[in-house]
């Protein structure tokens, strides 16, 4: 199963069990910027302990692998599980939603887009994109991950929100990177 076969059975899951989630990082950043390889898919998903049995459900081994366990872990601790499908070592990480007041923003104003031919699906503003990419590059650094924000604001330019990235970065503690991404974009 190629990752867009992933994306798209996921996508029909998530819908047909009326879970809300949303598609972040790179698949994200790619829908509203310049395309790149990634290796996984990431997905928050606002998953409740009343649904782990039917979303286990939908992720059935042999032809994926899934521990419940993981799952109810990650609904308790907030934190986040993947799915793996071995026939190809394609890999969702689901990541539960953050408990602060950006993280409940993120799922109260992520938008339909077009992700793939023939395949709509939620995902996080591209001005959440961003902001999620630059925690990324303040945890580990990664260099993708500034340019992935460069590429959605050089494709989606006028589209996107400046002015509330900077003031969420502020809040966040991430002015010094929305500077640094601003100065290499002019």
């Amino acid at each position: 199963m190629e990752q867009t076969e992933l994306l798209r059975y996921t996508i029909d899951a998530l819908e047909r069990l009326a879970i809300r989630y949303m598609l972040v990082g790179s698949f994200a950043s790619t829908a509203y910027g310049e395309p790149r390889f990634t290796q996984d898919i990431d997905i928050v998903l606002d998953l409740s302990a009343a649904q782990v049995p039917a979303f286990c459900a939908a992720f059935q081994s042999p032809d994926f692998f899934l521990s419940e366990q993981a799952v109810r872990e990650a609904v308790q601790t907030h934190f986040q599980f993947n799915v793996l499908h071995p026939g190809t070592a394609n890999k969702i990480d689901f990541i539960l939603p953050r408990q602060d007041e950006w993280g409940r923003l993120q799922l109260e104003r992520r938008q339909e887009i077009q992700l793939l031919p023939n395949c709509v699906g939620v995902a996080a503003r591209p001005e959440d994109v961003i902001l999620g990419k630059m925690l990324y590059y303040a945890e580990g650094g990664s260099e993708k991950h500034l340019r992935d924000i460069t590429g959605i604001l050089r494709i989606s330019g006028t589209t996107v929100n400046r002015e509330d990235i900077r003031q969420w970065a502020e809040k966040l503690g991430l002015s010094e990177i929305w500077q640094a991404v601003l100065q290499k974009l002019a």
